[in-house]
């Protein structure tokens, strides 16, 4: 009864939500609307035993001593800060009922000041990491490999100046062939047809998952099968 009940209460909320949005009118259409708000109540909880989760994680990971124990022990004292700085909004002009991320706020300093330069030095980290897998990626192997080199050649060219200036001097009737127009269109036929051919296959395996879940036919959420009902 324990496996059954989940999979029962599954089947029951995605039926209603795929039927909602075919028959938007009542009862269907406002069930719809009370379910999301019920994900909602459902996410806060999700939020509350992930953040005990993280501290349980790493104050093990700093009572042990384990490797990088030091950076557990920022890990927390972030975390911790930062809660009590939104929860009780620290800094804020209006006090407990001012916006949280008013300007001036410990909250809104520590999310300007330290969250994002260190998310933009992560992403300049990653630069480095995409410009090593591109260099792999686009040797010239096959035929595959050498339209890929080709185009991407192509379409980095043009969007610097470089690519600009290397073909202004073609004549009107060749605009076509002008690097900037040559990235553009490739960028908006190719790869656009490209992106909705794998959309359209994301689009049929979602499809494909959720009839497995609401059918009870996908049980992977509650754990393993091995357990009795």
């Amino acid at each position: 009864m324990k496996r059954q009940l989940p999979v029962l209460i599954t089947g029951i909320v995605g039926a209603v939500l795929v039927v909602s949005v075919f028959i938007p009118h009542a009862p269907f259409g406002r069930l719809g609307e009370d379910f999301s708000v019920f994900f909602d109540i459902i996410a806060v909880f999700a939020f509350i035993l992930g953040g005990g989760n993280l501290l349980r994680v790493h104050g093990d990971k700093i009572y042990r001593r384990a490797k990088g124990w030091q950076f557990s022990i920022v890990t927390v004292l972030g975390f911790i800060i930062t809660l009590i700085a939104g929860a009780f909004k620290i800094g804020n002009v209006n006090g407990i009922r001012g916006d949280v991320t008013a300007p001036g706020s410990l909250f809104t300093n520590i999310y300007d000041f330290i969250f994002t330069p260190l998310q933009a030095t992560m992403f300049s980290i990653l630069a480095f990491f995409v410009a090593s897998a591109s260099y792999r990626a686009f040797r010239a192997k096959n035929k595959e490999a050498t339209i890929l080199l080709i185009t991407a050649f192509i379409v980095l060219l043009g969007r610097t100046p470089i690519g600009n200036y290397a073909t202004a001097w073609l004549p009107s009737w060749l605009s076509f062939f002008h690097v900037p127009n040559l990235a553009n269109w490739i960028m908006a036929i190719p790869n656009l047809a490209g992106q909705r051919a794998i959309m359209i296959g994301i689009s049929l395996g979602v499809v494909s998952m959720s009839l497995r879940v609401i059918l009870g036919i996908e049980r992977g959420y509650i754990g393993s099968e091995g357990g009795k009902g």
